[in-house]
């Protein structure tokens, strides 16, 4: 097939990456392709222990896609088998294994989601677990022979736990090993991931080398921030935005981005193409809050519809920024005999506008849950729900639900 001209591939991937290790490399590559008419392997793990995508996730496959978009074979490998040792990267202690039947539900549920933004019809998935499972005990013991223990202990969370005492399981070292086994299998001409992931894909050129193949290049990118700014976007501090959440929640939520993470945002989740950044770049210095209200449309658009697009800014623009209640809301009805008086943090929790009684108490000293309008001060509130129901109940800005009685 006819690729592009390999200079403008490199601009193309060079757009929002961390790293590319090493370029020089990934040009010969390109370059290579181009005159055979051969696409790249393009590499892509997939973790499944995270099964709920969130805009975060969607950095290094939109990256994925350009590859794609560049004539490229996107190949993604769900770990069900390294699922079960747990990835041990960033984190300063063990993370705990998941089963075999949990890892390939929550990789059928990642690949799902990940369809949102490639393009499915030129995405492979495969099961590391089709080898991994198959090597033996010799298998592992010749794999782990490829690696020194001074050079994993040169990764950071390893060498923090190291130095602080902390346990590390010899299994733990088998994660980077088993990952890179991965790359000799499909051989893999590009690997993908964050920044968090460079000493494991790193690892992998020294095994594809060791295994007589050309090494991979690594592409690593940068972890987004979350909607307050500063730290990673991430479901345990809810500063994230779920691909598959309602087009009103997610409009709201870019919608409350600090204004210096538009940018950022327009070049690693937007899917708005290279040329046009620079004009992005000038909407956000002549106005702000256009600038942003311009990428919530086209990024809430990219996983619903233009149409939802336009009705949650509508939304926005009624609930929000007037303060007026929505006319349609969900309702919640509970089931008959329920216990009433019921907790308001359980209650907040049963009708789906919490995931859990913490963070129900964290809105609540936030001043940011209603009743009717009125503020509620009292995280230990009962509620009758024969005597109060129906109301409105208003989590956060954008959370409406209304109660009524069983």
């Amino acid at each position: 097939m006819a690729f592009p001209p390999v200079e403008e591939q490199l601009t193309t991937i060079r757009r929002g990456t961390d790293e590319i290790l090493p370029e020089e490399a990934l040009r010969k590559k390109l370059e290579r392709s181009r005159k055979s008419g051969q696409p790249l392997t393009v590499k892509l793990g997939c973790d499944p222990s995270r099964p709920d995508l969130h805009l975060g996730h969607t950095v290094v496959l939109r990256k994925l896609r350009q590859f794609q978009d560049l004539g490229h074979r996107a190949l993604l490998i769900v770990g069900d088998f390294t699922g079960m040792i747990g990835d041990p990267s960033g984190r300063s202690k063990t993370r705990p294994p998941l089963t075999m039947e949990e890892t390939r539900r929550n990789g059928q549920s990642y690949f799902e989601q990940a369809a949102k933004v490639l393009a499915p019809d030129t995405a492979d998935i495969r099961y590391n677990s089709d080898w991994l499972g198959e090597m033996g005990f010799e298998g592992v013991i010749r794999l782990a022979s490829k690696y020194t223990v001074a050079r994993m202990l040169e990764r950071d969370d390893f060498e923090e736990r190291y130095s602080e005492g902390a346990p590390i399981g010899v299994h733990e070292f088998l994660y980077p090993l088993a990952q890179a086994q991965d790359s000799v299998e499909i051989e893999a001409d590009v690997e993908l991931g964050g920044t968090d992931q460079k000493f494991n894909l790193l690892v992998g050129r020294r095994v594809q080398e060791q295994a007589g193949q050309k090494a991979q290049v690594c592409i690593t990118m940068p972890i987004l921030e979350g909607t307050g700014g500063g730290e990673k976007m991430s479901k345990s501090l809810d500063n994230f935005i779920g691909v598959s959440e309602m087009p009103e929640e997610m409009f709201g939520k870019l919608m409350s981005i600090p204004d210096e993470l538009i940018y950022r945002y327009a070049e690693l989740v937007s899917g708005i193409p290279t040329k046009q950044l620079s004009r992005v770049q000038a909407e956000i210095e002549e106005n702000p809050l256009k600038a942003k209200e311009r990428l919530a449309r086209r990024i809430t658009a990219l996983y619903h519809d233009e149409t939802a697009a336009e009705e949650a800014a509508e939304h926005f623009e009624r609930t929000v920024r007037a303060g007026d209640t929505p006319d349609e809301m969900p309702e919640f009805r509970p089931s008959p005999g329920k216990e009433s008086p019921i907790g308001l943090l359980n209650l907040m929790k049963a009708a789906d506008v919490t995931e859990s009684n913490s963070e129900g108490r964290r809105l609540i000293e936030q001043g940011a849950v209603s009743i009717d309008g009125e503020a509620v001060e009292d995280a230990g509130r009962y509620i009758d729900l024969a005597e109060e129901a129906p109301f409105v109940l208003k989590v956060g800005k954008r959370r409406y639900v209304r109660v009524v009685r069983a």
